[in-house]
């Protein structure tokens, strides 16, 4: 994933968040989401992460950050504790998504996924022309290296969602630092989600 699909996708996760929200990032990394969405919407923000230098950067900007796994942060909340729970380019890497999900959806108003596409057409040419898993912008780490523990596309998201009984109230597509509306599970790079239950 390029910087600038990262960038848009924060400013599009800020638009959609409302002034003087309270919000919980979770993978919130080193906290760039969080602090902007303080100082220009305003949030009261929460975050968890599990990477140590990733906090330490959270702290430095003066950040709230929980020091955890996702998969076992979130029964302690009390429910509707939050407008928003954001999940972004942290969904791929969780172990129990539907608990997470749903615990999401219980402790959240809404809830903000954002995820690369993993069905989009330059990584489908990679494995089918090298037969090897792709590294790409979007997936920068070899097999062996990336934090992701699932792969999934737009269309994956949308009939988990299906399944569930999830309401889609929102969705964007991202390729190539521009938003995206033909074909998004062939030629968006990343997609941003809003649901509710």
């Amino acid at each position: 994933m390029s910087n600038k699909n990262i960038l848009l996708s924060h400013l599009k996760i800020a638009d959609i968040i409302d002034a003087n929200s309270a919000v919980l990032d979770l993978g919130c990394g080193n906290g760039d989401l969080m602090e902007y969405l303080e100082k220009n919407k305003n949030v009261n923000s929460q975050g968890v992460e599990i990477s140590e230098d990733a906090i330490y950067k959270c702290v430095e900007k003066g950040l709230c950050v929980l020091h955890s796994d996702i998969d076992g942060a979130l029964e302690d909340y009390p429910s509707g504790s939050f407008d928003f729970v954001i999940l972004s380019q942290s969904l791929q890497q969780v172990k129990r998504i539907d608990n997470v999900l749903e615990e999401s959806l219980r402790i959240g108003k809404k809830v903000i996924i954002a995820f690369p596409n993993f069905a989009h057409i330059s990584l489908r040419m990679m494995l089918f022309f090298q037969g090897m898993a792709p590294v790409a912008k979007a997936l920068p780490d070899r097999w062996n290296d990336t934090p992701n523990i699932r792969f999934l596309s737009i269309k994956d998201f949308e009939n988990f969602c299906a399944e569930k009984k999830y309401k889609i109230t929102e969705k964007y597509f991202i390729s190539n630092s521009r938003y995206t509306y033909i074909l998004p599970n062939l030629l968006a790079q990343q997609a941003i989600f809003v649901i509710t239950i």
